[in-house]
């Protein structure tokens, strides 16, 4: 089986513009996530809408896909470049391009599910830690994940998922495991064609969670484990920190 990494990369951004050209232990943050893809995969593309990010991505020697300015979601962004790149690839990896610390693991982990024919979806989640605080469960920004005995995604949500009845909320982390998702994804390519085409769900909109479209329609996404925390670059102030985190020299 063929698989190739799709990184999305936007030049604008409300909270941090250029960021995928911003600076990272001397290397574009885009270049440090193309490094940790190329690992794993030996078809690597960025997916983006600024000449600028594909002259940066090209210099560093990876491939980069000129795609509309329009797209709502990083996933039709991966898609137009996957039929522009010509790729053969049966299964598309979507790889955030503000994730310079994605490990080759948690690549591996998401690549693995596809050893089941079934697998038509997948994506990682990451336990939180059993002494996490409920303001920490609570981050509307860290959604979270339930799933089933076979570990396909019940459904992911905003709000913390499941609610313990009867138990107090400073307990909640010690009393029940709960998952964050980590928004890194792969498709098979029929799938990811058709989920593509899909209009907004109501659960979509409600939690502006494009995975709850999928789920709507009817696909399963099966669910991988890692135990590895990543940072993502979301602002500046998270690329002061994911310098810090570069320093420590703790990651692969």
């Amino acid at each position: 089986m063929k698989f190739a990494a799709f990184i999305p990369a936007r030049y604008a951004s409300t909270r941090f513009p250029a960021k995928p050209l911003a600076i990272l232990g001397g290397k574009p943050v885009i270049q440090r996530v193309c490094e940790q893809a190329s690992k794993v995969f030996d078809q690597v593309f960025v997916a983006t809408d600024d000449e600028r990010i594909e002259k940066v991505v090209k210099n560093a020697g990876y491939n980069a896909v000129m795609t509309r300015a329009d797209h709502k979601s990083g996933t039709d962004r991966c898609y137009e470049a996957f039929l522009k790149s010509g790729s053969d690839a049966q299964v598309v990896v979507n790889i955030q391009g503000d994730e310079p610390f994605i490990r080759p693991s948690q690549l591996i982990t998401v690549r693995d599910l596809f050893n089941d024919t079934g697998t038509d979806i997948a994506t990682l989640v990451k336990p939180f830690a059993n002494d996490a605080t409920f303001e920490k469960l609570s981050n509307p920004n860290s959604p979270k994940v339930v799933v089933d005995d076979n570990w396909n995604a019940l459904y992911f949500s905003r709000s913390v998922i499941p609610y313990l009845r009867g138990v107090p909320e400073d307990e909640w982390a010690s009393r029940h495991t709960f998952y964050k998702h980590i928004g890194l994804y792969a498709f098979r390519s029929d799938v990811l064609a058709r989920i593509t085409s899909l209009p907004q769900a109501p659960l979509e909109k409600a939690e502006s969670l494009e995975q709850l479209r999928w789920l709507s329609a009817g696909f399963s996404i099966r669910v991988g484990v890692t135990q590895v925390e990543t940072i993502g670059i979301d602002t500046p102030q998270d690329l002061a920190a994911a310098e810090s985190f570069l320093q420590q020299g703790e990651w692969d």
